[in-house]
């Protein structure tokens, strides 16, 4: 069912921030049983970034969040609301967006964190859309940052060729018109019987740190590749179909797509799934490889900044996560 509201929530500024560190396939190939050509083939990733020690997820998202309330010309204290969408917080608790709000010096906002792995932007933006939609708020900040090198095991060629840190964050504002604009609609889903093919098996309430928990690598991610790829094929071509016909829209109506930036075959294979052509797909995993939650905005991010985007454009964007989560927001420019 429609919600009408006289209000529209629309992106007023978005920033990112990489760590400065680039570890490329080259340097891969030192440490482990694989090559550049392997990697490139089998994801489209040529190089990702690591933050250093003292670079937290708190510390990646407020360099990001400042870039984003630059180009939106918005003090801190005006933002209402924190939502930082991330898999590898700082601490258990409190909340990395805590941590956020503290340095940002946002006082007058709610924050708090999120948790549906790559889906994470999708799923806070979507609760941005109806705190704005419904005159609760007048600005909220979403942040999608990762330092998922903390997570991985880098003597697994299966995982640790993939992932990458980094963060990208939008001020979502508030407007009242009559114009199609902003974010037309977002929807969210999960698939909590599929929790076993992409995870990070130890956990303090399910599995108690051990010595033994530790020695079993419980605290790095496992995937199972195959299944997370048809999942992702199948999940992200479903629901960016079904917000295209909620607004009344066809692929042939979209200017751009931002996919989730997993792997470059699921990129491919949603393309051809959903007719979208290569030339209306924006990626850049060749540069950061999968960054989970940071993976949206940082390319919405860049598509703007290269001119990919252009006022009056319609703008897809579509994610799967763990858990599973998947999900899909349209966007009129």
């Amino acid at each position: 069912m429609k919600f009408n509201s006289p209000f529209k929530a629309e992106v007023a500024g978005t920033g990112i921030y990489l760590p400065e560190k680039i570890v490329t396939n080259r340097d891969l190939e030192k440490i482990l049983d694989t090559s550049d050509d392997w990697i490139r083939a089998r994801t489209g990733i040529q190089e990702r970034r690591v933050a250093r020690e003292d670079e937290s997820a708190s510390v990646l998202a407020v360099n990001a969040a400042r870039a984003a309330l630059a180009e939106a010309r918005l003090e801190p204290d005006r933002i209402d609301m924190i939502i930082v969408c991330t898999s590898t917080p700082d601490v258990l608790y409190p909340s990395t967006a805590c941590y956020v709000q503290k340095e940002l010096g946002a006082f007058r906002s709610a924050a708090y964190d999120i948790s549906a792995v790559c889906s994470g932007f999708v799923f806070g933006l979507s609760i941005a859309e109806q705190f704005l939609k419904a005159g609760r708020y007048q600005h909220i900040l979403v942040i999608g940052s990762e330092v998922n090198s903390r997570i991985v095991d880098w003597t697994d060629r299966s995982t640790c060729i993939l992932f990458g840190d980094g963060a990208g964050a939008a001020v979502i504002k508030r407007v009242e018109t009559s114009e199609r604009k902003g974010v037309l609609s977002s929807h969210i889903y999960s698939d909590g019987t599929q929790t076993d093919i992409l995870g990070v098996p130890g956990g303090i309430g399910r599995t108690p740190i051990s010595h033994a928990s530790i020695d079993e690598k419980q605290y790095f991610i496992k995937m199972v590749g195959n299944a997370t790829f048809k999942f992702a094929v199948k999940r992200m071509s479903d629901v960016a179909l079904e917000a295209l016909e909620y607004n009344g829209f066809t692929t042939k109506d979209v200017d751009l797509m931002i996919p989730h930036q997993a792997n470059k075959r699921i990129i491919d294979a949603v393309g051809e799934r959903l007719e979208v052509g290569p030339e209306k797909i924006f990626v850049n995993i060749e540069k950061y490889g999968n960054t989970a939650a940071a993976s949206i905005p940082i390319a919405l991010h860049e598509a703007r900044q290269c001119g990919r985007i252009k006022p009056g454009n319609l703008v897809l964007l579509t994610v799967l996560g763990a858990g599973l989560t998947w999900g899909a927001a349209l966007i009129r420019w």
